[in-house]
C-alpha cells in the first residue's frame, strides 16, 4: 500500500517535470524575446535624427499645401527658406518678379496733366490718342453773353509780351482759357496752326516740322477733316496735337448761337475725329477769336481748354499774301516767353518762312514746345 502511494507521487512529479517545466521555459524565453525587441526599438528611436521624427500632429502637418522649406516657426522662416532666398537662382527669380511688378505698375499708372510740363521732352507728345480732360463744371447761369473780339493789341511789357494777353489771362484763366503761357523765365514758343480749308500747303508744312523736329497744334474744322483725312492722320501719326475748330466756323462767332448749337459745334467735331481717327481732342480755338464769358465757360464744361494766341498777323488771305521777308522780320520781332503763335496753314508765306523762323528763334535761345 505504501509502495503504491510512493509510486503515484513519483509519477506526478515526473509529469510535472515533463510538462510544466518545458512550459515555464517557453514562457521565460518569450518574455526575453519581447524585452529584446522593445530595447532595440527604443535604441532605434534614440538614434533617429530629430528632423525625421513626426510630431503628434504629423498627419495634419503632411496634409498642408505649404511646400517643403516654407513652413513658419514662431513667425520666422526656417533655415531652408532662408537658404533658398539667399541662393543665386532665388535672387534672379526675385529680380524678375520685381521687374514684372514694376512693369505692371508703370503700365497701370494713370496719366495725369502734371506729366504735360516736361522740359526734357518739350518736343514730344506724352500720348498717341489725345488727352481726356475732366474739368470742374461751372454754372452758366448769369454769365455775360456779350461777344468779345480777341486781338493781342500792341502794348508790350518788359518781356515783350502783349499786355492785353496778360490782362485777359488773369481775367479768364479760371475758365481753362489761355491767351499766353505766363512763364517769363522760360523762352518757350507754342506754335499753333488753324486749318479751315486746304490750299496745298499743309503737307509741306508737315515736312518742315518733321525736319526741324517741332510739334504743333493743328486746329481743324469737321469739313476739313472730312475732306483731308490723310493729312489729319499724318498730323496724329507724326506726334502733333489736333484741336477742335468747330464744325461750321461761324463768322459771327460762337456766342451768336444758343447754348445747344454751340455745344453741337464742339461735340459733333469731337465725335467725328474720335470715330474716324480714334483720337480725343481737348483743345479748342474760337472761330475768328470771338467769345463771351458764357461761351468760354461752356467750352470748359465740355472738357476743353480754350486756346487763343499772343501773336497773329494777316496771313490768311490767300489772294493777298504778305511778303515773306517782311513777315519773317515781323514774326521774329514779336518773340516773347510763353508765346502762343497763330499761323494759318493755308498761307504760302508761312509755308516758305516756317523753317527759317524755327532756326532763327532757336538761335535766340527759344524752344518750341507743343501746347497741351
Amino acid at each position: 500500500m505504501h509502495k503504491k502511494r510512493r509510486r503515484r507521487r513519483q509519477n506526478d512529479i515526473l509529469r510535472i517535470i515533463i510538462y510544466v517545466i518545458p512550459l515555464l521555459c517557453v514562457i521565460v524565453a518569450g518574455i526575453g524575446v519581447v524585452r529584446s525587441f522593445t530595447a532595440n526599438d527604443n535604441k532605434i528611436q534614440q538614434e533617429q535624427p530629430d528632423s525625421e521624427k513626426l510630431s503628434p500632429n504629423s498627419e495634419k502637418d503632411l496634409s498642408n499645401d505649404t511646400p517643403t522649406g516654407e513652413t513658419e516657426t514662431d513667425g520666422t522662416l526656417t533655415d531652408d527658406k532662408q537658404d533658398d532666398k539667399n541662393s543665386p537662382s532665388k535672387e534672379q527669380d526675385d529680380k524678375k518678379d520685381t521687374s514684372a511688378k514694376d512693369g505692371q505698375a508703370d503700365a497701370a499708372k494713370e496719366f495725369t496733366l502734371a506729366d504735360l510740363d516736361n522740359p526734357q521732352g518739350f518736343d514730344e507728345r506724352p500720348t498717341e490718342n489725345g488727352i481726356v480732360l475732366e474739368n470742374e463744371q461751372i454754372d452758366l447761369n448769369g454769365l455775360d453773353t456779350t461777344c468779345l473780339d480777341w486781338g493781342q493789341g500792341g502794348d508790350l511789357d518788359e518781356y515783350n509780351r502783349p499786355a492785353g494777353c496778360m490782362q485777359y489771362q488773369e481775367k479768364y484763366g479760371m475758365y481753362n482759357a489761355y491767351f499766353i503761357k505766363d512763364e517769363p523765365e522760360k523762352k518757350v514758343i507754342y506754335l499753333t496752326m488753324d486749318e479751315g480749308y486746304e490750299y496745298g500747303c499743309s503737307s509741306r508744312i508737315l515736312d518742315t516740322l518733321k525736319e526741324k523736329n517741332v510739334h504743333v497744334v493743328f486746329f481743324v474744322t469737321k469739313p476739313y477733316a472730312e475732306q483731308n483725312p490723310d493729312l489729319v492722320r499724318r498730323m496724329i501719326d507724326e506726334g502733333h496735337e489736333v484741336g477742335n475748330h468747330s464744325v461750321t466756323h461761324p463768322a459771327a462767332g460762337l456766342p451768336s448761337q444758343d447754348i445747344e448749337t454751340q455745344t453741337n459745334e464742339i461735340n459733333e467735331n469731337h465725335r467725328y475725329i474720335k470715330e474716324q481717327f480714334g483720337y480725343d481732342m481737348h483743345l479748342f480755338r474760337y472761330p475768328a477769336g470771338k467769345f463771351s464769358q458764357q461761351s468760354i465757360a461752356l467750352i470748359n464744361n465740355l472738357n476743353y481748354k480754350s486756346v487763343f494766341w499772343s501773336f497773329a498777323y494777316l496771313d490768311y488771305d490767300v489772294e493777298n499774301q504778305p511778303d515773306p521777308a517782311e513777315s519773317l522780320q515781323k514774326i521774329m520781332s514779336k518773340l516773347h516767353p510763353g508765346a502762343i503763335y497763330l499761323l494759318h496753314a493755308e498761307s504760302e508765306t508761312n509755308t516758305q518762312i516756317l523753317g527759317d523762323f524755327i532756326d532763327q528763334a532757336r538761335a535766340q535761345g527759344y524752344e518750341f514746345k507743343v501746347f497741351q
